[in-house]
Parts: C-alpha cells; sequence; structure tokens
C-alpha cells in the first residue's frame, strides 16, 4: 500500500497545555502517519510556511516516515487550529489557513502522486478541484468530507472520489441510509459513514455493511481516530480485503489511536 496524502496539513495549538503547545495534525497528514504505522507506505503532498510551525510540520511527519519531497514551503504562514482542552474535551477556536488559502497541484505534484495507489484529500484540503483530473490518470481516489458531506468542497469532490467518507454521530437511521444512497448515486464505488461510538456503515452499491468498534479499555484522546479509522480502510481495500475486513481494519486502527494524546 502506497498512499499518496493530499491537502491540508495544519498545527493544532493548545493555548492551555503547558503554557501553549503545537501539535502537527490536519487529515491527511494523519493518514498518511497512520499507513505508514500499519505497515505501508506513504506521503504528503501541501504547503506549509516558511515560519517555526511549518518547520516543526516538516520535521515531524518525516520522523514519522512518511516521504516529505512534495511539501511545499511557501511564504507565509503554516495553517494553525486553536484549540483549548476543557474538561477532557477539545473546543476548537479559530482556524486560519495561511498559505493553504490558495493552493493547487502543480502537474509535477500530480506526476508523483500517480505513481501511489490511492489518493486522499480532505474538506480543506483546496484541490477537490482537481479531483477530476486526478480521477483521469487511473489513480483510485479518496474524500473525507468530515461532518459536512453538503458542503461545496464535498459537492464537487464527491462524482470523482471512489471512496467517499464522512462522520455522523447519529448512529445508523433510514435517514442517514438515504443519505449514503445519494452519495452514491453520484459516482463514489463506497459510501462510508463513521458513526463514532456506534462503529461505521458502508454502502456498496447494493447492499449495507455494517462494523461496530473495536473496545478500547483505556479511552485517553478521540483525536485523530476518524483519519486512523480511514487509513485502515483504504490499507485494507488497497491490500485486497473485503469490505468488511477493511472496516475492521478501520476500526482496530481507530481503536490504537484511543489511547494517547493527540493526533500522533
Amino acid at each position: 500500500m502506497k498512499l499518496a496524502a493530499v491537502g491540508s496539513n495544519c498545527v493544532d495549538f493548545y493555548s492551555n497545555i503547558e503554557n501553549g503547545k503545537a501539535y502537527p495534525g490536519g487529515g491527511p497528514v494523519n493518514m498518511a502517519v497512520y499507513t505508514v504505522r500499519l505497515g505501508g507506505e506513504a506521503s504528503y503532498t501541501g504547503p506549509v510556511g516558511d515560519d517555526a510551525y511549518g518547520k516543526i510540520m516538516q520535521e515531524a511527519i518525516a520522523a514519522k516516515g512518511v516521504d516529505t519531497s512534495h511539501l511545499h514551503v511557501k511564504p507565509g504562514k503554516t495553517a494553525v487550529s486553536q484549540v483549548e482542552l476543557l474538561e477532557g474535551e477539545r473546543v476548537f477556536g479559530d482556524y486560519e489557513e495561511g498559505v493553504l488559502e490558495d493552493y493547487t497541484l502543480s502537474e509535477e505534484d500530480m506526476d508523483f502522486i500517480q505513481t501511489h495507489d490511492m489518493v486522499v484529500c480532505d474538506l480543506w484540503g483546496k484541490v477537490e478541484g482537481q479531483f477530476q483530473a486526478l480521477k483521469a490518470r487511473g489513480i483510485p481516489t479518496a474524500f473525507d468530507c468530515a461532518t459536512r458531506p453538503e458542503d461545496e468542497a464535498s459537492q464537487i469532490a464527491m462524482p470523482y472520489a471512489d471512496y467517499l467518507f464522512f462522520s455522523s454521530d447519529d448512529g445508523d437511521t433510514p435517514v442517514l441510509r438515504d443519505q449514503m444512497k445519494g452519495y452514491h448515486s453520484r459516482g463514489p464505488k463506497l459510501v462510508i459513514a463513521m458513526l463514532g461510538e456506534h462503529g461505521s456503515l458502508c454502502y456498496d452499491g447494493t447492499e449495507f455493511h455494517k462494523f461496530g468498534i473495536v473496545p478500547c479499555e483505556n479511552v485517553v484522546d478521540s483525536m485523530g481516530a476518524g483519519d486512523s479509522y480511514i487509513a485502515g480502510f483504504l490499507y485494507g481495500i488497497v491490500e485486497g480485503m473485503t469490505i468488511d475486513e477493511a472496516m475492521q481494519k478501520g476500526a482496530a486502527n481507530a481503536t490504537e489511536t484511543l489511547k494517547y494524546f493527540g493526533a500522533w
């Protein structure tokens, strides 16, 4: 499995930990790190600023064994999310896009991405408009809509995403299933809803597949759990697993991430 993770990265800045602490992250970055953790290969393609956070990001990603040859340093600020930890729960504040604001993939980036088994991007990655071009190159595509599959970026990517992921807290309901059928009719091969403690649901155009959770004895922190699931699921699919096996692989990978603080 060789994953091309593309688009958003950000530093999660916790103002009330150790007088302010910066953790590197962002969906695609997390997915790249978790793919390497599973024994696969991964690269990250995207921009960081030429500031201190950009250096932290670059060094941290490379230290995890992710290929950073196409991580581009641009003049300006690295994306930052302000976070506070209040009674064990994360409260997100302002998000500054920095150099991500006007990011696009170059032809050379796309040539590089094409050497991978799968490309994944998320809602904040800015490259949804280039998903059609990536798909035309014959590389399997995956897109994470987070909790916002109706957002414009998600809607633009949807027809060209082979594997479409989104998150919901509502559990398995008839409304959710209708929603998934609607998304599937737009073009994806598989639509996967990540339902937190309710497990996950996948629609393949014919039937629904359901998987619960892999129990975690000591949940420390849920940061990155959804990204871990996506990495595990895509790893399973590329390695030839069935849908149900890939769902289990995703769930087990998410449980690993629940055991420690921070995304990685």
